[in-house]
């Protein structure tokens, strides 16, 4: 859903250097991407943008979304599973935005046994949700920072070993905020879903994690769906970039009910 990309947009601003979306469909984060570095007056070509997708139709329809806006990019040389035949072996990117399909069952590969990825813990046979995550994190910069959208069981699953890979995770302060989303936001599922941020070293407020609520904030656009608008989207960005100390956001406050910061103790 748009509401969706446009916040994990709007609280990463990958406005400069590399771009990756390791599950990219047809290319819908890299052009929302596109629309926020235009808003605020950045340049295109300060982005290179790298992708990699499974499936060969919906590939090929990234390249000409990509093409036809004029964006260069890089979506490896042929479709593949990202687990198994990554095409960006050596990418440390600045931003990684990424909405992969929720709790994936039949990922497992008896070659991804021991992989280096797999530095937080070996992931679950049975749930791809700890590898995308772990994926991501072993492909960030030092100073890079991601964005992803899982199922809010990935939260506080424990079973075979997500509960120990999630603490080492915190431990090791790779998390950095979290947003628990409202219900029916997607078209294909009722499961409700969170947004993850994570960064392989913070600078600011470290030992602390932000967690924000925006379970209650939707607005309904049908019977079914529901959507977050560009205020509510600005309004979480803000509290994160206070929260960051970023120049100009204001003071960071907690607020309950909807935001708060915690320190790792708790």
């Amino acid at each position: 859903p748009v509401s969706i990309v446009k916040t994990l947009v709007a609280i990463l601003s990958p406005h400069h250097g590399q771009v990756y979306d390791p599950c990219c469909g047809s290319g819908g984060m890299f052009v929302q991407s596109e629309k926020f570095i235009e808003a605020h007056g950045g340049k295109l070509g300060d982005v290179s943008i790298y992708g990699q997708e499974a499936n060969p139709t919906t590939w090929r329809l990234a390249a000409m979304n990509l093409a036809i806006r004029g964006i260069d990019f890089n979506l490896g040389r042929e479709p593949g599973d990202t687990f198994t035949r990554n095409q960006h072996p050596d990418l440390r990117a600045d931003f990684i935005l990424a909405n992969p399909p929720f709790n994936i069952s039949d990922w497992w590969h008896g070659s991804l046994t021991g992989d280096t990825r797999w530095v937080y813990g070996d992931p679950p046979q049975g749930n791809a949700n700890y590898a995308w995550l772990q994926h991501m994190l072993y492909h960030l910069k030092p100073t890079g920072r991601a964005g992803i959208v899982l199922a809010n069981g990935s939260m506080s699953s424990s079973q075979n070993n997500e509960g120990v890979i999630r603490a080492a995770m915190v431990d090791a302060d790779a998390v950095e905020v979290m947003v628990a989303l409202p219900g029916q936001l997607f078209f294909n599922t009722q499961i409700p879903a969170c947004l993850w941020f994570l960064v392989k070293r913070k600078t600011h407020r470290k030992g602390e994690v932000l967690f924000i609520d925006a379970r209650k904030v939707a607005t309904m656009i049908s019977r079914v769906q529901s959507e977050l608008t560009d205020e509510v989207i600005e309004r979480i960005a803000n509290v994160v970039a206070a929260w960051r100390g970023e120049p100009n956001a204001g003071e960071y406050v907690d607020i309950a009910g909807f935001c708060r910061s915690v320190k790792l103790a708790e």
